[in-house]
């Protein structure tokens, strides 16, 4: 499966980016959960899934729980437990019928990282993994097809009520580090004023 579609793509061109695109999908894109990955992920006490039903209309939801409640038990498998909710079950609904997922991990702290698991869900109603999750009503699988880290520059610092320090504002813009690193710096086309 490829990375990118023909409307990312046309975009990515339209800004002259496609190179800096497909270097960061070489350098930092996986399909396999690294170490660092694992603990990044459970010490998560929250993450965003993005579903979608059959007909492709999204839906985000926020899902929370104590750190560790999100578990990668694998390298190509992470698993996440569903609570008593509203019951309108619209995340697990569009996982019937659609399994495709995305999850957003953030830190939001003085050192912002965030992280990106796009992939293939099933909802498992009698996983043996259910009494290990403690006020967990269901399981949810998720087979990782693309891994990978987003530059975390626009996150704010809410543990101390910090903007980010990119937010673009009248100042000269910040240029995040990463940009001038040997991976990078030859492919990060010039800003557009």
């Amino acid at each position: 499966m490829s990375f990118y579609h023909d409307g990312q793509r046309d975009i990515q061109r339209r800004f002259a980016s496609t190179a800096l695109a497909d270097r960061l999908e070489q350098k930092l894109g996986r399909n396999r959960f690294t170490d660092a990955d694992k603990n990044f992920i459970e010490a998560a006490s929250f993450f965003f899934l993005a579903t979608a039903d059959s007909e492709g209309r999204p839906d985000c939801s926020y899902k929370g729980g104590a750190s560790g409640f999100v578990r990668v038990i694998a390298p190509d498998l992470l698993v996440f437990p569903d609570y008593d909710g509203n019951g309108m079950f619209r995340s697990l609904g569009n996982i019937a019928v659609n399994p495709a997922v995305g999850l957003l991990f953030i830190a939001m702290n003085d050192a912002p990282k965030r992280l990106r698991v796009n992939g293939r869900a099933v909802l498992s109603l009698d996983d043996p993994l259910l009494p290990s999750f403690v006020g967990a009503q269901a399981i949810v699988r998720v087979t990782p097809e693309h891994i990978f880290p987003n530059c975390p520059r626009y996150i704010h610092d809410l543990e101390h009520g910090a903007s980010s320090q990119y937010v673009p504002s009248a100042a000269p813009p910040v240029e995040p580090a990463w940009k001038s690193f040997a991976d990078f710096k030859d492919v990060v086309p010039p800003r557009k004023a």
